[in-house]
């Protein structure tokens, strides 16, 4: 399988540290779907809420379930955050960058009102190829 990650010629990524615009992946044995994750601890405790501990959290269940299913971070290949407060963007962006460095995936990120758990204020979905 080939992955493929870029930036378009003429098309200024201003977050190059954080995504790639696109990234093609050629016949994949399998796609791995990552449900989004919140910040719960294995025991099912929420975690750092409201701090950088959240986002941390978020990207380590998620390296769980990737590690659970065969794949690594550096599978995925899609990302959608959804957060409560799009000022927390910069602590999103730095605890993503202490997990995605050199495979960068796309990514998105939106505001929404409010997420399933009540004051959880960040959750991260996933795809990953290999």
């Amino acid at each position: 399988m080939a992955i493929k990650r870029g930036n378009p010629p003429g098309m200024k990524n201003v977050r190059a540290t954080v995504y790639n615009h696109y990234v093609r992946v050629d016949q994949p044995q399998s796609m791995i779907f990552v449900s989004g994750q919140v910040a719960r601890d294995n025991d099912g405790n929420q975690v750092g809420v409201g701090s950088m501990l959240e986002q941390t959290q978020c990207l380590r269940n998620i390296e769980k379930n990737l590690t659970a299913a065969g794949a690594s971070l550096s599978d995925v290949v899609w990302t959608t955050v959804y957060t409560t407060d799009i000022r927390e963007f910069k602590q999103i962006v730095a605890a993503r960058e202490e997990f995605f460095k050199d495979h960068l995936p796309t990514s998105t990120m939106v505001e929404v009102a409010h997420l399933a758990d009540p004051g959880l204020m960040v959750e991260i979905q996933v795809i990953a190829a290999i």
